[in-house]
């Protein structure tokens, strides 16, 4: 009897020493989404832009972001782990440790609730009140594979990320449409983004604003605009609603719908852009289709 009394003993202060020295984090909280881990990823970078002193420390791939937050001088670090659970649904984690005072927060979290639960809880109560407000802003659906038309272009490349992609594309369409109008260019088609470089990593992007044009032998000379064919060919579909500024979500469906139906692709997506943004209107009304090329 006093043998496994010793024993249950050691395993106890074991446990607790790892709880209290070893454990990797000091609180988990879990919760299910409505939507694709890309659109949870990219929401919780933005969110993170936008509460102030909060930044993203990591982000290896879709899955798994590493946040650091100060407040009142305290750092807290949130290790964020989005899994797909359907292809509408998944599921968060998020590990938080308080980088400041760990030990004294898990003694506390023993006995009762601490105040940083409870503001760990506001804290995540507030991402996820962003996130539902997100999702009732755009539609994405997939279309399935078909061909995309080659067409002859002028062009402006853009070097940003993902988060200013329509900043960017703001900054070069009046200048390519004054130049068309003042040089009698003539449209043949929407205009659209032709992603050259995604760096899934960093939201690095590298991408080329394009006009279709009507081809002829007089077309202006300019130091900053260029001229090509663009290719087209075969690809998958989806349709895009809302502000342009998270078309990029439809890159995230299109990904997961190839992922699923075993369809190579290459991450380069093309956005052809059908509403004009500076006419205003509902943002659900505005409509771009979205393509990846097939590999």
């Amino acid at each position: 009897m006093k043998k496994i009394l010793f024993i249950l003993l050691v395993v106890g202060l074991c446990s607790f020493c790892w709880y209290l020295f070893l454990k990797p984090y000091d609180y988990l909280a879990s919760f299910k989404v409505k939507t694709y881990p890309g659109v949870v990823n990219q929401s919780i970078k933005k969110w993170s832009s936008a509460i102030g002193n909060s930044k993203i420390l990591e982000s290896k791939d879709v899955n798994s972001i590493i946040q650091e937050i100060e407040i009142k001088s305290i750092r807290y670090r949130y290790d964020w782990d989005i899994q797909p659970i359907t292809d509408s649904t998944s599921s968060v984690k998020v590990y938080v440790t308080d980088l400041n005072n760990s030990i004294e927060n898990r003694l506390q979290i023993l006995f009762s609730d601490s105040v940083f639960e409870d503001e760990v809880r506001n804290r995540l109560l507030h991402f996820n009140d962003n996130l539902k407000d997100h999702l009732a802003n755009f539609k994405v659906v997939v279309i399935g594979q078909e061909k995309l038309e080659s067409s002859y272009v002028v062009y402006l490349p853009v070097k940003t990320t993902q988060l200013k992609k329509a900043k960017g594309m703001m900054g070069v369409y009046p200048y390519l449409d004054n130049l068309m109008a003042s040089s009698g260019i003539k449209s043949n088609g929407f205009p659209f983004i032709e992603v050259t470089y995604w760096n899934q990593t960093n939201d690095s992007i590298h991408y080329n604003f394009c006009y279709p044009i009507i081809k002829n032998e007089n077309l202006p000379i300019n130091k900053d605009v260029k001229y090509k064919k663009f290719e087209g060919g075969n690809v998958i579909k989806a349709s895009y609603n809302g502000n342009y500024i998270t078309s990029d979500r439809a890159w995230y469906k299109l990904l997961d719908y190839s992922a699923k139906e075993h369809i190579e692709v290459v991450s380069k997506p093309v956005e052809i852009f059908y509403s004009n943004p500076n006419f205003g209107g509902e943002a659900l009304e505005w409509k771009a289709e979205v393509f990846l090329p097939l590999r």
